[in-house]
């Protein structure tokens, strides 16, 4: 009795090692999926999140500062302020021109690949988009772009193939990029960012090369049309 009792227990042990073992093959052979994000790209998302933070934080400073003179009894000039405030929305609104310092970019067709006759087309609406939204992170006050100068509402779309700003065709493969900086020092910024970035590898893949100028103490660049202004209105 006790040797048949025996053999039962003994079986019984087996067969929960057996299935234990069989688990942990099993598990070994075929591990749990996992999602991995790769850990520079993490780290870009962060940077950007990090950027846009920062632009936000510098906007609210930036009103809060407007505010408190409005509130301030002791400013003498309210008018000032008022026709301040409203310079400042005419010229990110595009109406007014801007000088400043700044940095000019120019984008032309790799020579070596006009040698052997490959065909060249302007830059893309997507590569200029992101070239443009990477300047705005980088406290560019004023854009114009092929003599075009961007403004808040301002459009760059591919229609019929061909890359436009504002429904205006950017014909030349070698076009011109004025940047307007706040200051001499964000200019000297943003010049050390592009050299750092991958834009004019990017633009090299394209057949075109995009050529970084030094940072200047003053950059001009034009509104984005003449402001139409009516005298005289009549009730019919």
């Amino acid at each position: 009795m006790m040797t048949k009792k025996m053999y039962r227990n003994i079986t019984i042990i087996s067969f929960i090692i057996g299935f234990m073992l069989a688990v942990q093959y099993n598990t070994v052979q075929n591990p749990t999926e996992r999602t991995t994000v790769d850990i520079w790209e993490i780290r870009q998302q962060l940077f950007a999140e990090q950027e846009r933070h920062s632009e936000l934080l510098s906007g609210i400073s930036e009103l809060t500062e407007t505010v408190n003179k409005y509130e301030d009894a002791e400013f003498d000039n309210p008018e000032v302020l008022l026709q301040q405030t409203v310079d400042q929305l005419k010229e990110r609104a595009g109406i007014l021109p801007v000088e400043g310092p700044g940095l000019t970019l120019a984008v032309g067709p790799s020579p070596e690949l006009v040698e052997l006759g490959y065909e060249i087309k302007p830059v893309s609406p997507e590569l200029l988009i992101r070239l443009i939204n990477d300047l705005n992170r980088y406290n560019a006050r004023a854009i114009e772009v092929d003599g075009k100068r961007l403004s808040y509402n301002s459009a760059i779309r591919d229609i019929n193939g061909k890359t436009t700003i504002n429904s205006e065709p950017i014909q030349n493969t070698d076009i011109e990029i004025n940047i307007i900086t706040f200051t001499y020092e964000q200019a000297e910024k943003m010049k050390n960012h592009l050299l750092a970035s991958t834009f004019q590898d990017e633009f090299y893949i394209d057949n075109l090369v995009l050529t970084i100028h030094e940072a200047e103490q003053n950059i001009q660049i034009d509104s984005v049309a003449p402001v139409q202004r009516i005298k005289y209105l009549s009730e019919k």
